[in-house]
């Protein structure tokens, strides 16, 4: 009881509002500034459902948001913390813009017990919470392929100029994989363009999550991909090469009754130190022409 206490009269100096519930989504919290923020008297809010509670989420436009996309909610049920901005629903009726940030809470044997959710009206932070999201939208667009989610090829392009930037300088050695999927035009033709896209989503998330964090990759285009790997020697590439083959070999689309799977074949190189851009594709690009033509589903790596 001490502890509530402490905690009400600690929540009630923040400038933040503060909302608070339990793992049944029931209202336990709510503090000086949310009554500030929503016109909402605590007594109003504490015990009701937070789905159900008067100052509840609404989109821009006042429709009230379903569960499955309101914060709060989505931190009770996978305890990631998240940030958005959410209009509440003011005491007077009209639609308050804030900014809301959510955290679970924890008990002593690891699971969710409930969750926090602060939310702040000031105006200038909004303003430019918004400017920040704006450009993060924009550079996704910029920078991202939007089939597949990862980087296209301006962006790809850049990574590898700013590592051959870096090697010059005396970095470390990179290598890059040219990878292009086999036969992806019969597959079109014979199973349609739709799932051509999902062989072309489970290529990029392959790559995408079995290289590391420091690591590159992007579509080419068409079919083609490319990986930037840093700080690695030739053994070291042949065997990264090696495992995105075999990862995307034994990987499979689900069509019906059908299992369905492609191959790729990669060219891989290491940086040399004559090497431009131009000259460090090309020859990624020969190596890649080299498994094709010793059969596809292979890999060579060459300097």
């Amino acid at each position: 009881m001490q502890e509530n206490d402490e905690f009400e009269r600690l929540a009630d100096k923040l400038f933040d509002g503060l909302l608070k519930i339990d793992s049944s989504g029931k209202i336990t919290g709510w503090n000086k500034s949310a009554e500030r923020i929503t016109g909402f008297a605590a007594d109003k809010i504490i015990g009701t459902k937070y789905q159900t509670h008067p100052a509840k989420h609404v989109s821009e436009s006042g429709k009230e948001l379903p569960n499955g996309v309101i914060p709060l909610l989505l931190t009770l049920k996978d305890g990631l913390p998240r940030e958005a901005l959410a209009y509440l629903v003011h005491a007077d009726g009209y639609r308050v813009p804030t900014i809301t940030r959510t955290q679970a809470i924890w008990d002593e044997s690891g699971k969710i017990s409930g969750a926090l959710e602060l939310f702040n009206d000031n105006k200038a932070l909004i303003a430019s919470f918004q400017t920040v999201q704006a450009v993060r939208k924009a550079e996704e667009t910029v920078l991202f392929d939007p089939l597949t989610g990862i980087g296209n090829r301006p962006h790809i392009e850049t990574k590898i100029r700013s590592a051959i930037e870096d090697f010059h300088a005396g970095r470390s050695p990179f290598g890059i994989l040219f990878i292009d999927i086999d036969h992806f035009k019969e597959f079109n033709d014979t199973y349609g363009h739709l799932l051509g896209d999902k062989i072309l989503r489970l290529t990029a998330n392959t790559l995408r999550n079995n290289l590391r964090a420091s690591d590159s990759c992007g579509r080419w285009g068409g079919e083609e991909f490319i990986g930037v790997v840093h700080d690695i020697d030739l053994g070291g590439l042949e065997k990264v090469s090696e495992k995105l083959r075999l990862t995307i070999s034994q990987s499979r689309v689900q069509e019906k009754d059908l299992e369905l799977s492609v191959t790729v074949s990669i060219g891989s190189t290491l940086i040399n130190p004559t090497d431009t851009f131009q000259s460090l594709i090309d020859r990624a690009d020969r190596l890649m022409y080299k498994s094709k033509r010793a059969g596809r589903n292979r890999v060579t790596v060459g300097k």
